[in-house]
């Protein structure tokens, strides 16, 4: 079946196809054109070859004589194998056309080799032949993968250094050997030089070097270059060097040489090459010249060899990197050859040398400092510190000094020594002796200006500070902990120590242990060296050794720790005690002397201590180190320890012989070698060896007391031996990054020199940038301060309120004005102090007081702002009050405040920049108005009122010292006033900034209000305390703390239980604070019954408001709030309570009971008072359970006694008792003089109890109740009227009394009838019967004259007849033989109203 065509399908294919012709055609055009290029490349390498050729043969060709015109041809005096090879080459070129780098480069580097070899040659076309070899390596003829690339990229060095030189004139030699370098570099950066040996490498070095001191006598032009090609040569080799493979054999520390294996390798040169390379290099370092002098000869270093060397070196480390560490070989000549010389010259050289050294040490740092721990410590401590503290001259030590700080700006380099070195007992603290150094060097001289040294060392400080603080802030939140000081509680190994727990805080705690190890070894060894005893029982008490003791930990100590008295350490080990020969053995087992000779072991041995003098003690220190050098030998010279012991011996009397001045006659060698014949095991030792010592005792004397510790160090070789035996076995060095707990123990351990220079320079500084740097200096201290080191924040505060010239007593206000006017510092030092108050305020502890004082200062100056000295005047209501709370603090509130952290800092340094730029400036002076004005602008900077609004961010501690210095301040402690007025104002304006920061933090007010109060009773007992103002100003702002605290959610029963604890304890230190403060306090009692009554929960809360209500209430201006609040509270009654009605019930007395109460005020108290009972026979129903019902009544704050207080609220005779309470206040206003309030308390009372029949009154209660109220109203009221009888016109008040008394008897009659029933059942009813009939009796014969005995005596028959009446009718009052009760009242009747003994008793009349 056809298949249909489809026409756009054709089209498309016939459109592929012309595509793939397209390609096709251009892949072939593409092909054309690198033929063609490759073509023209190798037509062009022809035309060069040819071109060069024929230069060649031009220049040999050359007539010698220019002046002869018919000499005969120049080819007839040369190698005609020589000629002839040039043409051979010439014909080869184009016939045919060659691809070059396919071909032998033999065939066409032979010839040019053979014309620079050869000796008859002229120099011109030794030249040109070299340029035509310089000219093929640039254009990269052959390569790699061209045949015999290998053999001939080492011929041409081979023919280089073979380069034979017919003398001609020196410009042409010159240009000669200008060439040779060119070519010398030519070679090195042809891609084949990898295929080089390496033999021809150290050939190409050595030749370039040879020309290098060739050039020294010959123009400046060749010797620079020379020295450039040197560095290219080096630079090239060790750029290799991190890629060069560890070969065979090469990993072997051994310092015999290894096979020639260069030859046979196919990998090209190697390390090998690498490290006779730099063991060349550092051979230059000991280049000596010789010096005429005095007509003698000498030898000197020669500097400019040295210089040249060590840039070589330089280039060589930082080109090689940490490759250099594959390479064992290299490594070691760097940790030994290299670094000895550097340390060795590093004290002795130009100030170009030293800096030179620096910087190698520091790229050394850089790259290896894993492998040069023991060496870099020997370079700070033989070099740097030497230098600096004064072993050279004022350029050297400059120099060393910022060696040290060019060390301290690598990011890592100081933690990292402090991990490795101050942390490590065996180590000197060298990042402690950095810091103490510094600030020793920068410490300004009195009367001095600061020299270009201190300042350089004072940078270097501040760097270090500025390091610190920057890395705390990065790590700041890792959630670190620890960032206090370490204490040992107990012993741990830590001279052999390891922490093998890989956790990042394990190892930090297990360094900081260390370092408080390591810190009170250096204590014991102050002790150690006073008193031997005493130190060695602090190593015990401060658990630095085992218990039982470990002769291990003891010969560490010796052994290890700098600066112990050697005379004692020598002693020790020289004691026959068991335990002592222990602690000599592991005292010599710390030494390695395998591969040391006898006298350099000998010498580092005895610089440790000093021999003691006795020759038993002698004796057994010489045998322990007999011992372990004969153990530690690999040698077969010696046959025992034996031998040992007594060459020892002998060399410690040859040094005294050979050095002791008394010693006359010297011992000769053959004297020395013949007393020490057959002393190996009956054998002689060789001739050789004691040779050797004898010349190196000679020579060398052995320091048998070792240094004191005021001796400067020098770096011996014996000391060099040792130390390169230490770092054999020694740890590595330790790679680390920054932890907030070490950089808060690196700055503690410098912190007190920092302080005294951070002081003391910026108080000798004129410069603006000194006193900028000393500012920032001061803002990384704050930051680092945050991690428990607030001491040394407050001690930097301290000395900087110092320099604001407003803390000095004697001045006057006006002198203070000026001189602060005009100091720059002062200003600088006032706006420092409050920037660090602002942003590090958690770290300021005693610092707060130093702040306060010139605070005050200012405010005493009138440099306040006016909004700032005067608040504005609170409002009556309670909104407004709270609205307006912060601005009466008397300090500005910023509208917002950004935490201070570390990328605020360039900010607030900008700010203090811009300071200093208008500060400076005197037309900026002008226009900125008065000095006063100035002034403010400054202080307005400072931010005040946001150290205190902003005080929530503090932390505990830091705010409990800020209150203290604000109380203490308003205490007028450290304050000087001039009149009452101005400490009146001081009291005040501390007193509202205390409330300002109790309002800011009022959502922790239980964590520092306790210690405000505690701080109020310390004030209190200040020497030359006055209560006024100060407990005056107080009480205002306490009662305004409360108001703030109640309308907040943050009230509860402790907090509210201490403000009000505060508020009693200032009106108590003088009660007529109640009577110059009543309006403040009853407007703000009166705020809190009205608005927030509800939230207070505490008995003594209630109290307290209560009891002041009443007492301010008593005046006049406040009577009308006070009983107005009262009033209100008890009429609206939902807030009355079992806790607050007792103290409720005396309030209203005292307002009932006043004079100037209006009656109907009065009157009003008083129903209130009775009406009362409704809510105490409510809480009785209700099984108490009142709004007050779960509130404790007691103020102790334990569980305990808070369970009581619960018991007692709901006890079943507590509303009885609150009942007792509320009718002995109505009894007390029964007395009162107005009658009015007399008969209305009386009525009160009368209507109370009437309503409290509900109460549950027992027997007991009823008589207590009369006991207590009745009773006692009726004889109180009794005496009054007597009293007013027996005056003389006091008829009226007499008469008005007995009206009250009248009305009390009523009162009795109707209780005792009420509760009849009860107070029968009692068993002292008697009694209390016959203490009724008393009472009647008495009123009955009162002398109160004709009207008043009426009244009374028509009266009291009345109420007998009630009484007995209804007793008779109850059946209480019966005629019983065993009851007297009838009896007694019959006759006592008899007494008092004879009238009724026939109507009351008929029985008896018969």
């Amino acid at each position: 079946m056809a298949r249909a065509i489809d026409p756009n399908q054709e089209e498309e294919e016939e459109e592929e196809e012309e595509e793939e012709d397209g390609r096709s055609n251009s892949s072939r055009q593409e092909k054309k054109k690198k033929t063609a290029a490759i073509q023209n490349k190798e037509l062009g390498v022809s035309c060069m070859l040819n071109t060069e050729v024929g230069a060649v043969l031009a220049v040999i060709r050359r007539v010698p004589d220019p002046n002869s015109q018919f000499a005969s041809s120049p080819e007839e005096h040369y190698d005609s194998h020589l000629l002839n090879s040039l043409k051979s080459l010439r014909a080869l070129i184009f016939n045919p056309l060659q691809e070059w780098d396919m071909i032998d480069p033999s065939t066409y580097l032979a010839p040019f080799l053979d014309v620079i070899q050869s000796d008859d040659i002229p120099a011109s076309a030794t030249g040109v032949a070299l340029s035509a070899i310089l000219k093929i390596l640039k254009l990269e003829i052959f390569n790699l993968k061209t045949p015999a690339a290998r053999d001939t990229i080492n011929s041409i060095v081979t023919g280089i250094t073979s380069c034979r030189l017919e003398k001609t004139d020196p410009t042409s030699e010159d240009a000669v050997l200008m060439r040779i370098l060119q070519l010398l570099t030519g070679i090195m950066r042809n891609p084949t030089s990898v295929l080089l040996t390496d033999h021809a490498v150290c050939t190409l070095v050595n030749t370039c070097f040879q020309v290098v001191q060739q050039s020294a006598s010959r123009g400046d032009l060749l010797q620079c270059n020379a020295r450039h090609t040197m560095h290219e040569l080096i630079q090239t080799i060790f750029t290799r060097l991190p890629d060069i493979e560890v070969r065979e054999g090469e990993s072997s520390e051994s310092d015999t040489e290894d096979a020639d294996i260069m030859g046979t390798s196919d990998s090209g040169y190697g390390a090998r090459c690498v490290v006779d390379i730099f063991h060349f290099l550092c051979s230059l370092l000991n280049v000596v010249e010789v010096v005429d002098m005095d007509g003698g000869a000498a030898t000197s270093s020669d500097e400019d060899v040295q210089l040249f060397a060590l840039i070589l070196i330089n280039s060589a480390i930082e080109l090689s990197g940490e490759g250099i560490g594959k390479h064992p070989k290299l490594l070691r000549m760097i940790q030994d050859d290299l670094f000895h010389h550097l340390i060795h010259y590093g004290t002795c050289s130009s100030p170009l040398v030293l800096s030179m050294i620096c910087s190698t040490v520091l790229n050394i740092y850089h790259c290896l400092r894993r492998s040069i721990r023991l060496q870099l410590e020997a370079f700070f401590t033989f070099v740097l510190f030497r230098v600096v503290n004064g072993g050279g001259s004022s350029q050297l030590q400059e120099v060393a000094l910022e060696g040290i700080i060019s060390f301290c700006r690598q990011p890592t380099f100081i933690i990292e020594m402090y991990v490795n070195y101050d942390c490590d007992p065996a180590f000197r603290n060298v990042f402690e002796d950095i810091g103490k150094l510094l600030c020793k060097r920068a410490f300004p001289a009195v009367n001095s200006p600061l020299s270009s040294l201190q300042i350089q060392a004072f940078e270097g400080l501040l760097l270090m500070i500025h390091n610190i603080a920057d890395n705390i802030d990065e790590n700041k939140n890792s959630g670190a902990n620890g960032h206090y000081p370490v204490t040992i509680t107990e012993y741990k190994p830590f001279w052999t120590a390891k922490c093998n727990d890989e956790d990042n805080e394990t190892w930090i705690e297990f360094l900081r242990v260390r370092r408080a190890q390591k810190r009170k070894m250096m204590i014991a060894a102050n002790h150690f060296n006073r008193d031997e005893k005493k130190g060695l029982d602090y190593l015990k008490i401060s658990h630095l050794v085992p218990n039982p003791p470990d002769p291990k930990a003891f010969a560490c100590f010796y052994r290890y720790i700098p600066g112990l008295d050697k005379n004692k350490i020598g002693d020790f080990l020289g004691d026959p005690d068991e335990f002592n020969i222990q602690v000599l053995k592991e005292f010599t087992n710390t030494f390695e002397f395998s591969g040391v000779i006898l006298d350099n072991a000998l010498r580092t041995f005895l610089e440790t201590f000093r021999l003691p003098g006795e020759s038993q003690k002698i004796a057994r220190v010489i045998e322990a180190f007999s011992e372990r050098f004969y153990d530690q030998q690999s040698s077969t010279v010696f046959a025992g320890k034996d031998a040992v012991y007594i060459l020892c011996y002998s060399l410690i009397m040859l040094n005294t012989d050979q050095h002791n001045i008394q010693v006359k006659k010297k011992m000769t060698e053959e004297e020395f070698i013949r007393n020490n014949r057959a002393i190996n095991d009956g054998k002689d030792l060789p001739r050789e060896y004691l040779s050797e010592l004898f010349q190196s005792i000679s020579n060398n004397e052995i320091k048998v007391y070792g240094e004191t510790s005021s001796s400067v160090l020098l770096m011996t070789p014996t000391r060099w031996i040792e130390l390169i035996n230490r770092a054999k076995v020694m740890e590595p060095f330790i790679f680390c990054n920054f932890n907030i707990s070490l950089g808060r123990d690196m700055f503690a351990s410098i912190s007190g020199p920092s302080v005294a220079v951070l002081s003391a320079t910026f108080e000798h500084a004129d410069e603006d940038e000194t006193l900028h740097e000393c500012i920032e200096g001061l803002f990384s201290v704050a930051r680092i301060s945050r991690f428990g080191l607030e001491d040394t924040l407050d001690e930097l505060l301290a000395s900087f309120c110092k320099f604001t010239m407003l803390l000095n007593p004697g001045a006057q206000p006006e002198d203070t004005l000026h001189a602060f006017s005009n100091d720059l510092k002062a200003r600088m030092a006032i706006l420092a102090i409050f920037t660090i108050a602002n942003k590090f305020g958690d770290s300021i502890r005693g610092g707060w007081r130093n702040i306060m004082d010139c605070l005050l200062k200012l405010k005493k100056l009138k440099l306040l702002p006016q909004s700032v000295v005067e608040p504005d005047t609170p409002s009556t209501s309670s909104s407004e009050i709270l609205k307006h709370f912060k601005s009466e603090s008397g300090v500005l509130f910023p509208s917002a405040d950004a935490r201070f952290n570390s990328r605020q800092m360039s900010g607030l340094i900008g700010r203090f920049s811009h300071f200093l730029s208008l500060d400076c400036t005197e037309e900026m002076l002008a226009q900125a108005g008065s000095d006063f004005e100035q002034n403010l602008k400054i202080i307005q900077q400072c931010q005040i009122g946001n150290i205190f609004s902003s005080s929530s961010k503090l932390v505990d501690d830091s705010l409990h010292n800020l209150g203290r210095s604000l109380i203490f301040a308003a205490a007028g402690k450290g304050q000087k006033f001039n009149t009452s007025v101005e400490e009146e104002e001081t009291a005040g304006f501390c007193w509202n900034l205390i409330m300002t920061i109790t309002s800011a933090n009022l959502h922790r007010f239980l964590v520092f209000w306790p210690s405000f109060h505690d701080y109020m009773l310390v004030a209190a007992q200040f020497p030359f305390f006055t209560p006024c103002p100060f407990a005056e100003k107080a009480i205002i702002s306490l009662f305004k703390i409360c108001l703030k605290l109640l309308g907040s959610d943050q009230s509860d029963r402790l907090s509210e239980e201490f403000i009000f604890k505060s508020i009693n304890l200032m009106w108590k230190l003088d009660k007529e604070i109640l009577d110059s403060c009543c309006e403040s306090i009853t407007q703000t009692v009166s705020i809190i019954l009205t608005e927030y009554p509800a939230n207070i929960q505490t008995q003594l809360g209630w109290k307290s408001v209560l009891h002041l209500l009443s007492v301010t209430g008593r005046h006049p201006e406040t009577y009308d709030q006070g009983v107005q609040a009262l009033i209100m509270f008890m009429s609206e009654g939902s807030h009355l309570s079992r806790t607050n009605y007792a103290y409720c019930i005396d309030c209203a007395f005292g307002y009932a009971a006043l004079k100037i109460s209006p009656l109907e005020k009065s009157a009003k108290i008083l129903d209130l008072m009775a009406d009362s009972v409704n809510l105490l026979i409510q809480w009785y129903r209700n099984e108490y359970s009142d709004p007050g019902s779960n509130i404790s009544i007691v103020s102790n704050t334990s569980s305990s006694s808070v369970e009581d207080g619960s018991k007692i609220l709901n006890s079943s005779s507590f509303t009885l008792n609150l009942f007792i309470k509320l009718a002995e206040s109505l009894r007390k206003t029964s007395l009162v003089r107005r009658e009015e309030i007399r008969n209305h308390a009386v009525s009160a009372l009368q209507r109370s109890f009437a309503l409290a029949d509900e109460l549950g009154f027992t027997s007991t209660t009823c008589i207590n109740c009369f006991n207590l109220v009745i009773f006692a109203m009726v004889d109180d009221l009794h005496e009054k009227m007597v009293e007013y009888s027996r005056r003389d016109n006091s008829v009226k008040e007499m008469k008005s009394m007995a009206g009250t008394l009248k009305l009390a008897m009523e009162l009795l009659n109707e209780v005792f009838l009420q509760f009849l029933k009860p107070l029968s059942q009692s068993p002292g009813f008697r009694t209390f019967w016959l203490g009724v009939l008393r009472r009647m009796d008495t009123c009955m014969k009162a002398d109160l004259g004709t009207e008043g005995e009426l009244k009374l005596r028509e009266l009291v028959p009345e109420l007998l007849k009630k009484m007995i009446t209804k007793m008779k009718e109850k059946e209480i009052l019966v005629q019983k033989e065993d009851n007297d009760l009838w009896d007694i009242t019959y006759i006592q009747i008899q007494w008092i109203a004879p009238t009724l003994k026939e109507e009351l008793f008929p029985e008896e009349q018969f």
